[in-house]
C-alpha cells in the first residue's frame, strides 16, 4: 500500500480510502459484514476510513465504530457534518451550534476520543464561512 502526507497535518493516509456510505439500512444492513469489510480493507493496509454523521443517520458511524474496537489507533478516520439529522430547525448545517453538537453525537456513535479529519460535508449559504471556520477551528 503507498502512503501520503495529508495536507500539511503530517498524518500519513494510504491512497485507497474506505467509504463507509453504504454501511446502512437499505444498502448493507449486516453490521459483521460491515465489520467484515473494514477488518479486511486494514489487513490489506488501508488506514484511512470516511463515514458521515448522515449515513443512515448515523448509523454508519456506529457501524465503523464498533468494527474499530482495539484498532483505532491504526486507522485515520474522517466524518462530516452538515446535513439534517432529525426534525425541527437547527438539526443541521453548518452553524457553530450545531457542528459542537454534531460532533460530540460523531465521537459517541464512533465510540472515539478523536476524529483525525472533520469535515463541512456541504455549503451552508445560510452560516457566514467565518462562523463555520472558527468552530472548527
Amino acid at each position: 500500500m503507498r502512503y501520503r502526507t495529508l495536507g500539511g497535518t503530517g498524518i500519513e493516509v494510504s491512497t485507497h480510502c474506505l467509504g463507509t456510505m453504504m454501511f446502512q439500512a437499505g444498502f448493507n444492513p449486516d453490521h459483521d459484514d460491515c465489520a467484515r469489510i473494514v477488518h479486511a480493507a486494514l489487513d490489506h493496509g488501508i488506514n484511512f476510513v470516511d463515514t458521515a454523521d448522515m449515513y443512515g443517520q448515523g448509523e454508519s458511524e456506529e457501524i465503523v465504530g464498533k468494527a474499530l474496537r482495539g484498532r483505532r489507533d491504526d486507522v485515520v478516520l474522517a466524518t462530516k457534518v452538515h446535513f439534517a439529522m432529525g426534525e425541527g430547525p437547527n438539526r443541521g448545517g453548518n452553524s457553530r451550534r450545531w457542528i459542537l453538537k454534531a460532533v460530540e453525537d460523531s465521537l459517541r456513535r464512533l465510540d472515539t476520543e478523536w476524529i483525525d479529519l472533520y469535515q463541512v460535508h456541504f455549503p451552508d449559504h445560510t452560516t457566514d464561512i467565518e462562523e463555520t471556520l472558527s468552530v472548527l477551528g
